[in-house]
């Protein structure tokens, strides 16, 4: 166990970001599951850009890569299109 005040904080902040990030990536990934069950094309059309900012908040917080944020907003936008 920790022995310093400061390492004590540390470990409470940290468990409070990671509920957070598992939080936040947990409702983008049923978010982008919602949309590519969606065969409706105007539905779809007005979801697309609210999951783009969902993935790139999640990107710029480094949640997830900002590769794999630039490949799941290209197979999204692929897929909209495909409707």
């Amino acid at each position: 166990m920790a022995n310093h005040k400061s390492a004590l904080k540390r470990i409470r902040s940290n468990e409070k970001r990671r509920v957070l990030n598992k939080y936040h990536h947990k409702t983008t990934r049923n978010a982008i599951k919602k949309l590519r069950e969606i065969t409706d094309a105007n539905e779809a059309q007005k979801m697309l850009p609210s999951i783009i900012s969902m993935v790139d908040k999640l990107a710029k917080k480094n949640i997830i890569h900002a590769n794999k944020a630039g490949n799941l907003k290209s197979q999204l936008t692929k897929y909209v299109a495909s409707i």
